[in-house]
């Protein structure tokens, strides 16, 4: 089945494996990655418009897919990149639903990431001084700072230093210009608000449709790590479970399966990194945990699966005005395509919890003319149209786990139930950030309308009257995809699943570097984070292997 001989098993292709399949492969590390899903040729990823568009409405009308519907990036997507539930099953409690979005394909949901890369700031790494938290990072923005450069100095991301303590600078090759409806908005809120307003961080559009895009693991580091020749990719096979070795101090192996036949395999391997995106790594280690196999995995501290986060989030369109005789309406060159760095952010950062009755930071992204529509389908003439999104930290909370359920899927793997609820701390941030977001468009001279009331299209209401994004209410857990936690990282293993470096405490040669290791939230984007930390550990256990 494998050609070459390996000595270290990454499970899973997207942002994080490719990261580690890169820092083991530039160490002269022989690496095989086992991913669960097809790999595709880049013509079969992107698709066409038209079939796109009739994969999404077949799949839509046969219910293969369900909330995948709910997310932006699957209208602009090929469908192909967003596994559907029929196939890819969890469970969830009837009044609590989760949004689980997973891409199973060579490289991941990388392929669909909205490319906005924010570090982590000192404050985010010591949020467990307060007593609302019951878990501390081992870990501080020094441990991460060398490894977010060299990160972003490879990605080649844009960006503008702007100073601000509650958003680290980094390694920028230049900024993504606002439009200039954008221009006058931030002068608006800079003037009227003394609000920070700054250039997004992270990839400009994929323009070469040819290329994979350069935010994917298979544009940079996944190409990267294959091109040195010490890279194999074992696609279509689930990683089932681990397999401890009699001491049960160590993994033997991985058991995996061919989604094709059936057909179950066990893999030997030295080392062992889990990169699968967090509720599949949670599902994996839970299946190896000595409760649910024989002779499995040891979790002292007894959470495994607990503490499950993602962002909480709220959303709101506008429109502002444009003078008919202003260059503005008429410059073509000003109509740029929305992207990671292609829009602005106001990052308000953990300082306001103070004045307010919640903890934890949020920040608001946000675009005007990045998605103009042609003017004959506007409501209102000579506007453009905006949005501003917020998304907040969520704190920890043993309640909001990951658990097996009782069923299985068509390979007799239990499948994930997640049980996720917003509290009232989360409740309360959204309050706020609809109380901002409405002051920010107040004071750009904007006009807060549903989006059917700025577009003239037919049906669109009846399309949007099922919108979670567009509602008062937050959308339900799982809706940002940016879920964290369930296996965090500490200092003590009577509190954390593994240790300062990633590496599970009664096993020392499985690492845990995905979202699935964070002990908190905190509200940045959170996929640079997991690429740093993940080249952290791996340097780490490269130092341990060769020694």
């Amino acid at each position: 089945m494998i050609d070459k001989p390996y000595e270290v098993i990454i499970i899973g292709s997207g942002a994080t494996g490719g990261m580690a399949a890169l820092t083991m492969a530039k160490a002269g590390v022989r690496v095989l990655v086992v991913e669960r899903g097809p790999e595709l040729e880049i013509k079969q990823a992107n698709g066409t418009a038209a079939c796109n568009m009739i994969r999404r409405l077949t799949g839509i009308a046969n219910g293969k897919y369900q909330s995948q519907t709910q997310h932006p990036g699957f209208w602009k997507s090929n469908p192909l990149l967003y596994a559907d539930k029929k196939s890819n099953p969890y469970t969830y409690p009837q009044k609590s639903p989760f949004m689980w979005t997973q891409g199973n394909q060579v490289g991941g949901r990388s392929l669909t990431w909205g490319g906005i890369t924010l570090r982590l700031c000192n404050e985010d790494f010591e949020v467990s001084k307060e007593k609302e938290y019951s878990l501390k990072w081992p870990i501080n923005y020094k441990d991460l700072e060398s490894h977010y450069t060299e990160i972003e100095r490879f990605l080649k991301v844009y960006g503008n230093r702007d100073e601000l303590e509650q958003l680290p600078c980094g390694e920028y090759i230049g900024s993504i210009p606002f439009t200039e409806s954008e221009k006058q908005f931030a002068s608006n809120i800079k003037e009227k608000l003394n609000l920070p307003f700054i250039h997004s961080r992270g990839f400009g559009p994929n323009e070469d449709k040819t290329k994979w895009p350069k935010f994917s693991s298979l544009g940079s580091t996944l190409k990267e790590a294959i091109s040195l020749g010490k890279v194999e990719i074992l696609s279509n096979h689930v990683a089932d479970k681990l397999v401890l070795n009699k001491d049960r101090k160590s993994a033997k192996s991985v058991i995996v399966i061919n989604q094709t036949t059936g057909e179950r395999s066990e893999l030997d391997s030295k080392l062992i990194i889990l990169c699968s995106s967090t509720i599949q790594t949670l599902r994996f280690l839970l299946s190896s945990e000595e409760k649910n196999s024989s002779n499995g995995l040891i979790d002292p501290s007894q959470s495994l699966g607990m503490n499950l986060m993602d962002h909480i989030s709220t959303c709101r369109f506008f429109t502002v005005p444009v003078e008919r005789n202003s260059k503005k309406l008429s410059d073509k060159k000003d109509h740029q395509r929305l992207s990671g760095a292609g829009s602005f952010f106001i990052p308000i950062g953990r300082n306001r919890s103070i004045k307010n009755n919640f903890v934890g930071g949020y920040g608001i992204w946000g675009g005007i003319d990045r998605f103009e529509p042609p003017e004959f389908l506007k409501r209102s003439k000579n506007t453009k149209m905006g949005f501003l999104i917020g998304h907040g930290e969520v704190l920890p909370n043993k309640k909001n786990k990951v658990t097996l359920s009782t069923e299985t899927d068509r390979n007799g793997v239990s499948i994930p139930h997640i049980s996720v609820a917003w509290r009232e701390n989360e409740k309360n941030m959204v309050i706020e950030m609809n109380r901002v977001i409405e002051l920010i468009i107040n004071s750009g001279n904007g006009t807060t309308l549903p989006i059917d009331e700025i577009l003239n299209i037919p049906f669109v209401k009846r399309i949007l009257d099922k919108s979670v994004a567009i509602k008062n209410d937050a959308p339900p857990p799982g809706y940002y995809i940016h879920e964290v936690g369930g296996a965090p990282m500490g200092n003590n293993k009577e509190k954390s699943v593994v240790d300062n470096w990633n590496r599970l405490w009664e096993c020392g040669n499985v690492l845990v570097v995905d979202g699935a290791c964070w002990p908190t939230s905190s509200w940045q984007s959170p996929t640079l984070t997991m690429m740093a930390i993940t080249k952290r550990a791996c340097e780490k256990a490269i130092i341990n292997f060769k020694g």
